[in-house]
């Protein structure tokens, strides 16, 4: 799971059942994070898994500093390719931009 999950998302307990209760930092975690619980609850051998608001420890230290996400010419040449038939130049730049930050922010908080 990428860094912005793990900064949302703290496992409270093991329910009876084997479910992993998962508390989120509000519900708007719970409720993107409910649509990955099959592959999440695999990732962690569990037989479910089931996301709630909930309290969050506080954490020890900030994270470091990161640098910016810059995306790669490949991520840059799939967001040009998605943006082309805007006509709008200065619309399609703009989506253009953030295309390609979203791609090369998708790859950092998913890795291969």
């Amino acid at each position: 799971m990428g860094g912005g999950i793990s900064r949302n998302a703290w496992p409270a307990r093991i329910a009876r059942d084997g479910t992993a209760v998962i508390h989120t930092s509000d519900s708007i975690w719970a409720f993107e994070l409910g649509h990955r619980a099959a592959e999440i609850a695999g990732r962690l051998g569990v037989p479910a898994v089931k996301f709630l608001p909930g309290p969050l420890p506080e954490p020890a230290e900030l994270p470091p500093a990161s640098r910016p996400l810059e995306p790669t010419p490949d991520q840059a040449a799939a967001a040009a390719s998605i943006a082309a038939p805007i006509d709008d130049r200065e619309l399609r730049e703009s989506v253009q931009k953030a295309l390609s930050l979203a791609l090369a922010r998708d790859a950092h908080d998913h890795p291969v």
